[in-house]
């Protein structure tokens, strides 16, 4: 897929690009397989604001995807390769024999008229779903569980791909986007091959109205604010913020301060990310 440079007509243009949506082969979504989402921005059932800067932006319908990939055995064909504006990647419409059609995230490859298979009896192929028993060591995978039958959790963004490094009793080894090496249930399932849409990063928006479509408001910086408002405010002119690190507005420490404490699922991570 392409990534598409538009002409410099304004000066929100200039710079700014988009997707050449070359891979998308249908237009319209299938609509069995649409929900309606209301809009929160940001706030919880009591109407306040958990989440800063949320609001406004393009409508859009949630389209249902199959992120357990539970026919087991069951044979299916794509029959279209779509756009979801939830999300990064592109989404792939599946007609199984049976007749139900269901949504998968998209893979690098994966093309309209290939078949796709779930289950241990399924080939190691682009699309096909898996235990990560039943995969050779070294597989690029995707849309992993965290626990058997909960469907795919991690690596689901466009471009993203973990690796099976070896597999030890009952757990797998995987490496995963981010460089951590975490061991992860060998029942677990994983759909074979790289997330798709893989140049989505490249995209410049190149104006602030694009944000704004996406339901991201403007973030007003704390050293233009008063002391009242936030840690770094306050000050004559264009005043340092005075602490020897930044803070959130609620005074905890921010920008590169790790937030993660100690949590059961350590005892997974054989490396840390960082």
């Amino acid at each position: 897929m392409a990534v598409k440079q538009f002409k410099p007509t304004s000066p929100g243009r200039r710079g700014s690009s988009g997707f050449s949506f070359e891979e998308i082969t249908k237009s319209k979504p299938e609509k069995s397989l649409l929900a309606t989402r209301k809009k929160m921005a940001g706030r919880n059932a009591h109407g306040r604001i958990t989440v800063r800067h949320r609001g406004g932006g393009s409508k859009r319908r949630i389209r249902i995807i199959d992120f357990k990939r539970d026919k087991l055995g069951i044979p299916g064909r794509v029959m279209s390769v779509e756009y979801d504006p939830g999300r990064s990647a592109r989404i792939a419409l599946v007609s199984y024999r049976d007749g139900e059609k269901r949504y998968i995230i998209a893979p690098v490859g994966l093309k309209v008229g290939d078949n796709v298979q779930s289950g241990a009896e399924a080939d190691v192929r682009i699309g096909n779903a898996l235990a990560l028993q039943n995969m050779p060591n070294g597989t690029v995978i995707h849309n992993i569980e965290m626990t058997p039958g909960r469907g795919g959790q991690i690596v689901r963004s466009a471009g993203a791909s973990a690796q099976l490094m070896a597999k030890e009793g009952d757990y797998a080894l995987l490496r995963l986007p981010s460089g951590e090496m975490r061991r992860v249930l060998a029942a677990c399932m994983a759909t074979v091959g790289q997330v798709g849409n893989v140049e989505n990063s490249l995209i410049k928006l190149g104006k602030a109205g694009r944000t704004r479509h996406r339901r991201r408001r403007p973030q007003v910086r704390g050293s233009v604010m008063n002391p009242v408002d936030h840690p770094h405010g306050g000050g004559e002119g264009k005043a340092p913020i005075g602490m020897p690190g930044p803070k959130s507005p609620w005074g905890k420490p921010t920008l590169g301060k790790r937030t993660r404490g100690r949590k059961p699922s350590d005892k997974f991570i054989v490396r840390r990310r960082k």
